[in-house]
């Protein structure tokens, strides 16, 4: 809440700054979204190579349950994230999600290889950054243009 909106009026600037934020909120949520959505939606299409990948990065008897767990979190996550529904338990979920991702599919410190070890450090440095970026849509919240505020 602005400082004008507190006292019951709105000046056009305080409006426009609220609107801008808005949009902003909503483009972040579309562009942290689009990567998730994209891999969730192929990995539930793919689940029996998704999982013969986890069972081939380690992931213990049962790759087959978890990667349909995986799966509908990652799509359906980034759908309420996108959307804004349950925008805040999605961030979090999602923030969880990519973490355990990354320390499943870019452990970089078991790599010889130097040009590998950089690649995929900097795949598993990328989802720390989306983390961060997760968080703080938690902090943030969805904005205004969600399911989460309608009517509001």
């Amino acid at each position: 809440m602005t400082e004008a909106s507190r006292h019951g009026y709105v000046t056009a600037a305080a409006e426009r700054e609220v609107v801008s934020s808005d949009v902003v909120l909503l483009l972040g949520r579309v562009l942290m979204a689009a990567i998730f959505l994209n891999g969730g939606f192929h990995k539930l299409t793919g689940l029996e190579g998704f999982a013969g990948y986890l069972a081939g990065h380690g992931v213990p008897v049962g790759a087959y349950p978890i990667a349909v767990l995986a799966a509908c979190v990652e799509f359906f996550g980034a759908l309420c994230v996108l959307v804004g529904l349950g925008t805040r338990y999605a961030a979090v979920l999602m923030a969880g999600f990519t973490l355990v991702a990354a320390l499943i599919a870019h452990r970089f410190w078991e790599i010889s290889d130097p040009a590998m070890y950089v690649n995929q450090m900097n795949h598993f440095m990328k989802n720390v950054t989306i983390v961060g970026g997760f968080l703080l849509l938690y902090a943030a919240g969805p904005g205004r243009l969600s399911v989460d505020r309608r009517g509001s």
